[in-house]
């Protein structure tokens, strides 16, 4: 892999091209006319570069250059890399699909996200417990060009199956002489107002020959901010009824919600980079990078809270003709109420990466060449989400979904009520902090020797040694009620109201101003204040102590009962708190390079195979802490025997050891200047994210229970014993065996047709599989925990095709000739197919994770299972559409982004429940209510409309906007039920846009 050394050559190629060639194929100058000179500035040349790129790379590999030093497309590197052609950007948040990522949060290359992420050639990653960096975490601005290949070769760092990002910086050898460049820019977000937030960056490059050789030094500074909005509503999933429309199922939601995020975030960049040359034969370099990313977000959420989905009644209902609710007016007089909570979430996240490189070439003689390269990365994260709620319960809900939008129609006399503090009780809390630590140490050997052969061009071989480790601390989400509904009568004597002055604490009415961009409206809602949520843990004791004033109340009145007071989580140093995975690798590749260059149509390319040993060590624990049933302190116990089990904790070492071959053979035919063929074959691998081979196992016992509230009497229902293991160290490398075959057509700078084939067979995917875990009771009696747990369970394929075109239109008159069409197409299929299948057409169950019929096919909440799903986060066509002009001072662009639907998750948080129907006619439980569910969750397809607007005053001088989301695109999710796909969310993030000025010396 030669493209951080063929950058430059590319770019001298591509301008002597420009000013060599007559302008596009077909468009000949009539004799005796002047032939019009275009000048290439702007994207246009930097299209060139990247064709240019593509055209001579020993691999398959799409490439994207900066305009300008520090100029990339767009605002993201994700959303820079979602312009390649065959790569998806994840609109979700990283691992909440329930939220938007306005920047994005991840990429997949042909429907496939074993992505590997490299920073100049060199592995790079964040502490995310995954592999790859975070790309939204990367400031653009240090960019020059961002690389992806799409087939392995033997040089390659092993670990990339759906392909590998190279990120690229300025060198100070790149340019001729001193360069600098500033840019300063001002983001204004229309959803989220307020004033425009500030941005900039700044590179100083120079290089000098002095005594000792030639110096040359770059330093590139980019800090950025950003304040954006997300407003969203969310239907809840359909419940089957038969007794609301006589003789005829009718499916309804226990209501609509509606929330609103507003994100702030900052990221900083740091690099600096060194080259020392002193004389032909050796040169050195030094990089330093770093970047920084400070996430923060506060949310006012209305979350469903309603445990009694088949009470729910319907007014005035209409119904399509599968029976789905379309509009009515729903209520639960049962239950006086439909409940939900008011919650108020904050959450914050610290990130950094910092990458350190010192690279030396030497040629030893004409023939040899040897590379030594020595890299170090460390990286840290740290989050904490906080979420405090009160709780209401609204007397009805006037709920239309027969439009673009859901529309709630509100009386007087329900804002009225929602605006009461006497209708509000706190609810509860829920804290989550975590933090990781990641670190890489490299080594890398290489040599090259040249032939002067007329076949053989030069054989490349190396050896790699890096170890790797992972320290990650994680407390998980508590929850913990303050008062509930379901506490009252044996607990608590009532809820703690808001308006009762012994439960004063801060409290605010959010309006909900400029809903949607006023396409629609929500009365305001009584939140807890931000300041309760941030206060973690002293405003977390203060409302637990509200609980325990009404509990000593009711223990008072009843004689019998007691409450547990509230133990937050912490982050702690102990061993049974951390898990730990450290990884050594060493590889040795060999390569061969070689050309046909006298047969009528010559074939170069190259044949290699990658050896790799993979050592991996971890450590943790398995735990179980004993439970009780509710309301069990100081009442009888009866119903279901629970086990005695003292609490648990042991430590447990594993090693993992293992090999992998990995040949490549590529090759090119050219069957013209502009005409060339490439058949590519190779094995690849993708090693498990650290986050799967985690050591923790928690064991758990669930208790189903009832109170009797007159008696103080515990019925216990049922004792569930699972557990969750956090990874598999002992799981092995998902591989593949891939061929990709392509046509690429060159018919003049810049202006292409491409197409490419692909397919790949993967073996050993990592699933969720049942194993079982036995602890002894207090006697001695062994009892089995079913722990779902991390497996190389499945094998699976990824095939399809993608097309690109751009070219720009020499042979327009003058005025238009800077006008030019850049376009992609990728269709992308995929299966996977588990070694032991799973499946039930009946779920049964609960919604732990022990049901894997559940987690792995799907249920519905009539109790039937779904199966036959993709793999989660591939669209199965892919668009990218972009105009552009390039003429003169102007530089403009429109772009278009559209992806077909994809699963982005199969019961996830918002898509799954315990309170299913059983409607199987054999279930000896037909008729309950009380069975887990899990849905399909899909990302609806969505298209993105981007613009810029560049205008040069002088050679160094330019002005420009740039805007996101310009027709203020709606982002929809959908469920899949078994009346039909549902629309599940929406989400508004408005149109942005960002004034720029830069300036260049």
């Amino acid at each position: 892999m030669k493209t951080i050394e063929k950058t430059a050559i590319a770019v001298a190629a591509a301008q002597f091209a420009m000013l060599c060639c007559a302008p596009a194929a077909g468009q000949e100058a009539a004799a005796g006319t002047e032939t019009a000179t275009v000048v290439v500035t702007g994207q246009r040349a930097a299209l060139q570069s990247a064709q240019k790129i593509k055209q001579d790379a020993d691999e398959i590999v799409d490439s994207i250059v900066a305009d300008d030093i520090g100029k990339l497309p767009d605002r993201s590197v994700t959303e820079v890399l979602q312009r390649v052609v065959g790569v998806t950007m994840d609109r979700a948040m990283q691992g909440d699909p329930q939220r938007f990522a306005i920047e994005g949060s991840a990429i997949a290359i042909r429907g496939l996200t074993y992505v590997r992420s490299e920073l100049n050639g060199r592995e790079s990653f964040s502490a995310n417990g995954g592999r790859s960096l975070n790309f939204e975490d990367v400031p653009p601005e240090l960019m020059a060009g961002v690389d992806v290949y799409k087939n392995p070769s033997a040089e390659q760092i092993e670990g990339g199956i759906s392909g590998l990002v190279n990120l690229r910086t300025a060198m100070p050898f790149d340019q001729a002489g001193f360069r600098g460049a500033v840019s300063v820019q001002a983001t204004h977000s229309r959803l989220y107002g307020g004033k425009a937030q500030p941005s900039y960056s700044l590179l100083l490059s120079n290089r000098w020959k002095t005594g000792l050789g030639e110096f040359g030094a770059l330093v590139d500074l980019a800090h950025s901010k950003s304040n954006t909005r997300t407003d969203n509503f969310v239907i809840d999933p359909l419940y089957p009824h038969d007794e609301i429309e006589p003789g005829r199922t009718v499916w309804v939601p226990k209501a609509a919600m509606w929330r609103s995020m507003e994100y702030q975030r900052e990221r900083k960049g740091k690099y600096a980079a060194f080259q020392w040359r002193p004389n032909r034969q050796l040169s050195t370099s030094l990089t330093y990078f770093r970047s920084d990313y400070e996430m923060t977000w506060s949310e006012a959420a209305m979350l469903m809270q309603h445990t009694t989905p088949f009470d729910i009644k319907v007014a005035n209902g209409v119904y399509d003709a599968a029976g789905a609710f379309v509009s009515g007016i729903l209520s639960d007089p049962k239950a006086g109420g439909i409940n939900v909570n008011p919650d108020r979430q904050v959450y914050d996240r610290n990130s950094d990466t910092t990458d350190i490189a010192f690279n030396a070439q030497w040629r030893v003689s004409p023939a040899w060449t040897i590379e030594a390269d020595v890299q170090r990365v460390r990286a840290n994260t740290a989050g904490f989400a906080s979420d405090v709620a009160t709780g209401v319960q609204l007397p009805s809900q006037h709920l239309d979904l027969s439009g673009k939008l859901p529309v709630i129609h509100f009386t007087d006399d329900d804002r009225k009520y929602l605006a009461n503090p006497a209708n509000y009780y706190w609810a509860y809390t829920m804290e989550h902090l975590d933090r990781s630590h990641g670190e890489n140490d490299a080594l890398k050997l290489d040599a090259v020797h040249t032939f002067d052969h007329p076949v053989l061009r030069d054989v490349r071989f190396g050896v790699r040694a890096a170890e790797r480790e992972s320290r990650t601390q994680d407390t998980g989400y508590h929850w913990e009620g303050v008062t509930q509904p379901w506490m009252v009568g044996w607990q608590i004597p009532h809820v703690a109201r808001l308006n009762d002055p012994r439960f004063a604490a801060p409290y605010s009415v959010n309006s909900y101003p400029n809903f949607f961009l006023g396409d629609a409206t929500v009365p305001g809602v009584i939140f807890p204040d931000t300041s309760l949520a941030r206060g973690f843990p002293g405003t977390y004791q203060k409302l637990h102590d509200f609980h325990q004033i009404l509990c000593e109340e009711q223990r008072i009145a009843q004689g019998w009962g007691g409450c547990a007071p509230w133990q937050g989580k912490s982050l702690t140093d102990k061993p049974e708190d951390t898990n730990l995975v450290t990884e050594k690798t060493k590889s040795f590749y060999t390569q061969l390079r070689f050309g046909f260059d006298q047969w009528r149509f010559p074939v170069d390319g190259s044949l290699g195979v990658r050896y790799v040993k993979t050592d991996l060590k971890a450590s943790g624990y398995t735990v179980f802490t004993p439970s009780v049933p509710s309301g069990s302190d100081g009442g009888p116990v009866t119903g279901v025997p629970i086990p005695d089990i003292p609490a648990y904790a042991a430590h447990q070492n594993y090693e993992n050891s293992y090999s992998k071959l990995l040949p490549t053979l590529n090759l090119r035919l050219k069957a013209s200047d502009k005409l060339q063929f490439r058949l590519a074959l190779g094995r690849a691998m993708a090693r498990p994210d650290f986050s799967k081979m985690q050591g923790r196992t928690t064991l758990t016992q669930n208790i189903t229970s009832t109170t009797d509230a007159e008696t103080g009497v515990v019925r216990v229902t049922n004792v569930d014993l699972s557990g969750t293991a956090s990874g598999n160290p002992m799981l092995r490398p998902t591989t593949a065996n891939q061929i990709d075959v392509t046509a690429e057509y060159y018919f003049a700078p810049g202006n292409s047709i491409t197409l490419a084939v692909f397919n790949k067979r993967l073996k050993d995917i990592v699933v969720d599989q049942m194993s079982t875990y036995n602890l002894p009771d207090a006697s001695g009696k062994m009892h089995a925990f079913g722990v779902t747990s991390p497996v190389n369970g499945a094998k699976g394929t990824a095939r399809g095709f993608e097309i690109a075109y751009q070219q720009y239109f020499d042979f327009l008159p003058a005025w238009a000739r800077g006008l030019g069409v850049q376009s992609s197409f990728t269709f992308v299929d995929s299966k996977r197919k588990l070694y032991n299948p799973v499946f039930s057409a009946w779920c049964q169950g609960s919604d732990s994770v022990s049901n894997l019929n559940m987690y792995i096919n799907g249920c519905d909440t009539d109790a039937r299972s779904f199966g036959n799903l993709p793999l989660t986060g591939l669209s199965r066509r892919t668009v990218n559409l972009a105009l552009m002009f390039d003429q003169g001072p102007v530089s403009a662009r429109l772009a278009y982004n559209w992806r077909s639907r994809s699963l982005q998750g199969l019961s996830v948080y918002g898509a799954r429940g315990f309170d299913a129907k059983d409607t199987n006619p054999a279930s000896s439980t037909f008729g309950a209510t009380n069975l887990g569910w899990g849905l399909p969750l899909w990302s609806a397809g969505y298209g993105q409309l981007d613009g810029s607007f560049f205008y040069k005053l002088t050679d160094n001088l330019s002005l420009g906007i740039e805007a996101q989301n310009l027709t203020n695109t709606i982002f929809k999710q959908e469920v899949t039920q078994h009346v039909g796909q549902q629309r599940h969310a929406w989400f508004v993030t408005g149109p942005r846009y960002t004034a720029q000025m830069r300036y260049s010396f």
